[in-house]
Parts: C-alpha cells; sequence; structure tokens
C-alpha cells in the first residue's frame, strides 16, 4: 500500500510480485515499451450485457453431440478390445456430457442487482425474467444455489417487491411431473404475489468492524476486511487474494503465472493481520489454481484466477467471504472503494508486517485511457481506481487482493490488484482486474470444479 508520490516513470505494467518470489521461480524479462502492447485484439474483450450469455442447444446441434460419442463406441467396441477399455470409454464420455450439461444449465440463471434477484434467460424470448415467488420453496433455492457452484452453502430465499418494473415472470408448474426445475418454469404475465424471488446463497460483504476508512491509509483492524487473504509461496507472502466461498479464492493471473500456477506451492493465510504471526500458523493448502484461459502476460488483460482450497473455511468474525458483483449493479463514475494488502508502503520497499488499506476513488475508463495518464492500455476488463495527484496506491506485494466497495450496506468485489507503472506517481493510477465483467467465467469454473 503505497503512500508516496513522484515523477511517473514509463508506462507499462509494472508490478508483478515477482520481486517477492523465491528468485528460482523466474528469469528476469526486459521491460516492456509502451509501443510493444500494440492494439488489443477483439477476442481478448469481455461479453457485453447480458454477461451470463446463454449457450443453449439447437436442434442441429444435438445429433452432433449425440451421434459422435456412439460412433466412436462402436468403432472401439468392434476391433473387439477389451470390455473394461469399452466401458471406461462410456464413462469417460458420459462424465464429458455431464460437465458440458453443467456449464449450459449455469448459463440460464443468475442473481440480478443489489437485491439477489434471481433471473432466468428465456432462450424462446431471448430474454432474463425474474421469477415470481409464487409456489417457489426454500428447496428450489437450494437447488438453484447447487447449480451456480456454491455446493451446499445456502443462506436465503425469499420473496421481495419488484423493482425493476419487470412485466414477464418465470412462474413455477406445481403440477408438471418433471422433476428438472427449470423445467418446470414457463412464461407468465401476472405474478399473484407480486413479488419475485431473492436468492443468496451465503451471506456475504459483512464486516465485523464499522469502516473509518482516510485517504492515506492505515492499519486493519481484526475482522475489518475478513475476506483479504494472503498467498504464500514457501513461507514468503507472494500475492493477496479475496474469499468469495469457503473453498474458493479470486486473485490475479499474473500471480500464478507459471511455475506457480501449480497448486502445490500456494498456501492462504486468513484472518491473520500480522504476516510474523502466519509462521505460526499451518495455513490452508490449494488444491487447484485456475487462470482466466484469455490472459495476456504481456497486457495484463483478463487479469484473474480463481483458487480452490484442499479444505473448506470456517467462517468466523475474522473470516467471511465478500460478495461477488452482480450484472444491473451500477457504480458511480468516482465510486468510492478500498484497496487492502500487505503490499510494500513505498516503491520498492519490502512486504509490510501488517495488513493496510486505504480508499480509492474509480477513475473512469476514458479518463484512464488519456494519452498522459495510460495511452489506451487500459481494456474493459480493467478498472482504474486511485489518484491522479498520486497520494496513495497498491503496490508490490498487494497484486491479487481486493478491490472493494459498499452498496447498500453490502462489501462487494468489484476489482483484483493487477498492475500499475510505479507506485503512487503522479498520472499513473492503480489498475484492476474488472471482477463484474468476469462473474460469469468464476460461477461456470465453480460449477465445473463442484
Amino acid at each position: 500500500m503505497a503512500l508516496n508520490s513522484g515523477s511517473p516513470p514509463g508506462v507499462g505494467p509494472y508490478y508483478e510480485n515477482h520481486g517477492y518470489q523465491p528468485e528460482s521461480f523466474y528469469s528476469r524479462q526486459p521491460p516492456v515499451a509502451p509501443g510493444a502492447y500494440g492494439a488489443y485484439e477483439a477476442e481478448y474483450y469481455p461479453p457485453t450485457v447480458p454477461r451470463y450469455s446463454p449457450r443453449v442447444l439447437t436442434q442441429a446441434s444435438t445429433p452432433v453431440n449425440h451421434t459422435q460419442p456412439k460412433l466412436l463406441s462402436e468403432t472401439v467396441c468392434t476391433l473387439k478390445t477389451k470390455k473394461v477399455l469399452c466401458i471406461l470409454l462410456s464413462l469417460g464420455l458420459l462424465l464429458v456430457v455431464l460437465v458440458v450439461a453443467a456449464i449450459l444449465l449455469w448459463k440460464f440463471v443468475r442473481l440480478y442487482g443489489l437485491n439477489f434477484i434471481l433471473q432466468v434467460y428465456s432462450s424462446q424470448r431471448k430474454s432474463w425474467h425474474p421469477v415470481c415467488e409464487d409456489d417457489w420453496s426454500e428447496s428450489y433455492g437450494r437447488a438453484v444455489c447447487r447449480d451456480m457452484g456454491y455446493g451446499n452453502s445456502f443462506y436465503s430465499s425469499q420473496g421481495i417487491k419488484d423493482d425493476s418494473g419487470a412485466t414477464r415472470f418465470m412462474k413455477l408448474n406445481t403440477s408438471a411431473d418433471n422433476i428438472d426445475l427449470y423445467k418446470k418454469l414457463y412464461h407468465s404475465d401476472v405474478c399473484s404475489s407480486k413479488k419475485v424471488v431473492s436468492l443468496r446463497c451465503m451471506e456475504c460483504g459483512v464486516s465485523s468492524k464499522q469502516q473509518s476508512r482516510i485517504v492515506g491509509g492505515a492499519n486493519a483492524a481484526l475482522g475489518e476486511w475478513p475476506w483479504q487473504v494472503s498467498l504464500h509461496v514457501q513461507d514468503v507472502h507472494v500475492c493477496g487474494g479475496s474469499i468469495i466461498t469457503p473453498e474458493w479464492i479470486v486473485t490475479a493471473a499474473h500471480c500464478v503465472e507459471p511455475p506457480l500456477n501449480s497448486p502445490r506451492y500456494w498456501t492462504a493465510f486468513a484472518g491473520i493481520l500480522s504476516q510474523s504471526l502466519m509462521f505460526y500458523e499451518n495455513g490452508h493448502r490449494v488444491g487447484k489454481v485456475i487462470a482466466h484461459p484469455n490472459y495476456d502476460s504481456k497486457t495484463k488483460n483478463n487479469d484473474i484466477a480463481l483458487m480452490k482450497l484442499e479444505a473448506p473455511l470456517t467462517f468466523n468474525d475474522r473470516v467471511k467471504p465478500v460478495c461477488l458483483p452482480n450484472p444491473g449493479m451500477r457504480l458511480e463514475p468516482k465510486q468510492s472503494c478500498w484497496i487492502s494488502g500487505w503490499g510494500a508502503t513505498y516503491e520498492k520497499g519490502k512486504t509490510s508486517e501488517l495488513l493496510n488499506a486505504a480508499m480509492v476513488p474509480l477513475i473512469e475508463p476514458e479518463q484512464c485511457n488519456n494519452k498522459f495518464i495510460y495511452n489506451d492500455l487500459i481494456t474493459p476488463a480493467m478498472i482504474c481506481a486511485g489518484y491522479l495527484e498520486g497520494k496513495v496506491d497498491s503496490c508490490q506485494g498487494d497484486s491479487g487482493g481486493p478491490l472493494v466497495t459498499l452498496k447498500s450496506s453490502i462489501w462487494w468485489l468489484i476489482g483484483d490488484t493487477s498492475w500499475g507503472s510505479g507506485c503512487a506517481k503522479m498520472n499513473r493510477p492503480g489498475v484492476y482486474g474488472n471482477v463484474t465483467v468476469f462473474t460469469d467465467w468464476i460461477y461456470q469454473e465453480m460449477r465445473a470444479n463442484s
């Protein structure tokens, strides 16, 4: 958490935490000149709204999915291979089908806005619709949470007044014999209860302490930022991260570039403010590391990654999840946000002993892409936050940590610390991965790896 200011250095991703990792992991890379970035290809851009775009199997595509596996099985089996091989092949194909089906199923549901309104995508009308509370029950809510990748986590399912102005709803056909929840839903222009389903799979975004942040940063209090984790490699703090479920942590993709893409290197520490105290704790082993498939190590575009812990965290006053941002959540042009981490308190400094936090306002993309600031290096998958005059900023060691904001008394994760040109330099604010465009990918990975 840098608090100094100074003259701006050359533009380009600067802090990546490599200096705080064992030197054997990385060879030194030459600095990248601004001109080397080139234009951003369209394939790296996140999808447009609706962000949870559905992928619906068409009638034309259905025969392909069923026919190809059948022909493959017949070919193998007619060659009189062992019966065991045929069984293993069938099981493998079935597993692939189940994974694809799970991803497609998730694409049909989402939580919308600050009130977590459950919406279902209608492939017939090609639009999202809230679910009417008529005949809804908690068991359906639990089923949706499982489908979104939350496992058995469930917090609440209740009816609230719909303030979106919706005139069309999805309703449950309770007389339908089909046990598939989504096949029980049908279109309706009437909702008798005049309430829609608000679904929360877990209590998130709750801090145990009342924040009184000041622009310059300060040491954090225990329980103030309970979603913050310290990610260690060989007993050394390397990056920060944010708890989103008992098993899942959001961090930056540049933190887990090879060879650190192997989970065996990583240990997560939660609910501890002091780095020295972490030496006396066992920490939480990481079981999976998943970087965004379109992460670009040169431009730091799509700089987000997930870690799945080997064993779930136990939540308490010091360890709690932050909320993932829902589509439809509006941010003000200069929305007040908070950053936290154990990063250096000045450029090229050492990792901080204590967790620090500071307030930084958002900076609009158009302003951040000004030729005097980052000169079109900011993509839609990035967010700028900080002060153009310097003062306060993220720095080495803060990477992967949270950029959060408070709305409707809930803390939302809207960014992960990604890069910056120097620390707290004039016209060089911090750049963060734009979590608001990655929520669909996060849920997809959670569901596929549940």
